[in-house]
């Protein structure tokens, strides 16, 4: 057993100090490379619309009445790929202006971030209030910039998030009345009739999902969150 595995042929790794700048070059991109990897979830979760999306879609399922249908694993994948479908420009314009140009040896590494951020920052500034802008602006103790370009990227990230959750719950305000509205008169119905003992949900849950198909509430939904980025 030992004979066998001293004949299988390992790649040879050495660490030698007479390694090229092309060399050392391309495992300091190996290693970046590896580095977005390793954060690619907190960067989808927190530079794009992701949140918001997901916030809403989960909502919604409350407000109707059930909360494990559609079950998690459609929600997320519902929502990940609106958010593809809506940053599509900002991942057209990354493309365009820091990552093909990167890709074809004409900026350097540091250019091609400084590049790709400025669509990136475009998109978190246009959706971004500017009340929670200035917080974090305020509680980094910096001096306030004089264009809203010029506010750090650590700023500017937490800002987004936050803006992103009070609309999510605004939206999700909205989605919860119609709902309610039904609740409550199913509610009074059966109390006025004397059937106490009968679960208002058994009457209402039907009544809330008929009222969603014959409204297309799927398209209403999903039209208004796309929107809400277009806008």
């Amino acid at each position: 057993m030992i004979g066998f595995l001293g004949q299988i042929a390992l790649p040879g790794i050495s660490f030698t100090g007479n390694a090229g700048p092309e060399q050392v070059t391309s495992a300091l991109e190996i290693v970046g490379l590896l580095t977005v990897l390793t954060l690619a979830p907190s960067i989808v979760v927190m530079l794009t619309c992701f949140t918001r999306v997901l916030i809403v879609l989960s909502f919604l399922r409350q407000a109707i009445g059930v909360p494990q249908m559609p079950p998690n694993q459609i929600i997320t994948g519902l929502a990940l790929f609106l958010t593809v479908f809506i940053m599509a420009p900002v991942g057209q314009e990354v493309h365009r202006v820091a990552l093909a140009p990167y890709l074809d040896r004409k900026i350097t590494p540091g250019q091609a971030v400084e590049r790709g951020w400025s669509p990136v920052r475009a998109f978190l500034l246009r959706h971004t209030r500017e009340r929670d802008l200035g917080l974090m602006v305020e509680l980094s103790h910096q001096s306030r910039p004089a264009r809203p370009q010029d506010v750090a990227a650590h700023a500017l990230v937490p800002a987004f998030v936050i803006s992103e959750l009070r609309t999510a719950f605004q939206l999700a305000f909205v989605l919860f009345v119609p709902f309610l509205v039904i609740d409550m008169v199913v509610a009074s119905i059966l109390m006025s009739m004397g059937m106490m003992m009968l679960p208002p949900v058994m009457i209402s849950l039907p009544l809330k999902i008929l009222l969603f198909v014959l409204a297309d509430g799927w398209h209403l939904v999903i039209r208004s969150l796309v929107s809400s980025y277009q806008a």
